[in-house]
């Protein structure tokens, strides 16, 4: 099982091309131009471990998109599992998207209130998943 972490940005500064210094002000606007992080989910899927179950994230700041996007994924990389979720609901509900299934986990009022962490249902789910998947393969 591979379980992957949420890209925290999809592009980034390679260091060489960062300032050693504070940027000035006094310099005039300042712009930016990033890289993209390079994709590295195509290739575990394809050429580094074909038989393994893997799963991926997708977290988005638009709600409107995110299941979308969840199973666009599936489809280009053809893993098994996206967890799925957006900014401002991360911590109390995901969606599991599999190529056949859609589930909701949700956090209610009570399992907030006691500290409880969405992960644990995340990890119970998957875990199930993976042994389902072990078995059938």
């Amino acid at each position: 099982m591979f379980y992957l972490a949420a890209a925290v940005s999809d592009f980034y500064v390679p260091v060489s091309e960062m300032p050693e210094h504070k940027i000035q002000s006094s310099r005039g606007p300042l712009q930016i131009t990033m890289k993209m992080v390079p994709k590295m989910l195509s290739p575990l899927v394809k050429d580094w471990a074909p038989k393994a179950f893997i799963i991926s994230f997708k977290l988005e700041t638009d709600p409107s998109i995110v299941i979308d996007r969840a199973r666009n994924a599936l489809e280009v990389y053809r893993h098994q599992v996206v967890v799925a979720n957006s900014l401002e609901s991360r911590h109390s509900s995901v969606v599991i998207l599999t190529k056949d299934s859609e589930t909701k986990i949700l956090l209610s009022e009570e399992e907030v209130e006691k500290g409880i962490d969405i992960e644990e249902k995340i990890v119970s789910d998957l875990q199930s998943r993976h042994t389902a998947f072990i078995h059938d393969n």
